[in-house]
């Protein structure tokens, strides 16, 4: 199918790229400003988001919307959500996203570790990067659009491995790690799992 990608010239945007392409997608890559990206994708490069109909034009013909936009930082917060609005303002059919696991209570047959400490420390820790994708997951669960959250733990530039977990409507369990590459896949895959469609999905490797 064709997909539009936004946030492509990030870590995780330039996986979903390339690897969208290598399995015969075709790809408009999203930009705010000019990069060098894979040279099979088609660029559009959109300074200011709030151009509702450069994402119209940029989205039209796509069966899906991607976005790798997210906080890197607590001082890059909020920024998923502002963008998220403005994308859903474009009225895409199929949008996929990537939030975090420590945006919802861990899963209640998570370790004791996870539960009582490690996660109520990072989302203490980290709480403007996921009240951002708080309010994000809310502006998608308040659009007409068929939605997907993608929820990882730590991110890591390890490869695809293929042995990803996945649990729709929730966090997956002793989930520490993923890499960026199966989160990627995990992400493409969605487009033929209807049972995505409006829900979180926990991913961990």
């Amino acid at each position: 199918m064709r997909v539009t990608i936004f946030g492509a010239g990030g870590r995780t945007g330039r996986l979903l790229v390339s690897r969208a392409l290598d399995r015969g997608d075709a790809v408009t890559a999203v930009l705010r400003r000019p990069q060098e990206l894979d040279p099979r994708a088609e660029l559009r490069v959109i300074p200011d988001f709030a151009d509702t109909d450069a994402l119209r034009s940029a989205i039209e013909g796509s069966g899906a919307v991607l976005s790798a936009i997210g906080p890197r930082s607590r001082k890059d917060a909020p920024v998923a959500a502002p963008a998220t609005r403005l994308i859903l303002a474009a009225e895409p059919d199929r949008i996929v996203v990537i939030s975090a696991a420590p945006v919802a209570p861990p899963p209640p047959d998570d370790s004791l570790i996870s539960r009582r400490i490690a996660l109520p420390l990072i989302g203490r820790i980290l709480r403007p990067v996921y009240d951002d994708l708080r309010a994000m997951e809310d502006e998608l669960a308040a659009s007409g659009s068929a939605w997907t959250a993608f929820r990882p733990p730590m991110l890591t530039g390890g490869a695809a491995t293929g042995r990803y977990r996945t649990r729709v409507g929730g966090s997956v369990p002793r989930g520490f790690t993923v890499s960026r590459a199966d989160l990627a896949d995990a992400m493409l895959e969605s487009l033929g799992r209807p049972e995505t469609v409006r829900q979180p999905v926990g991913i961990a490797g």
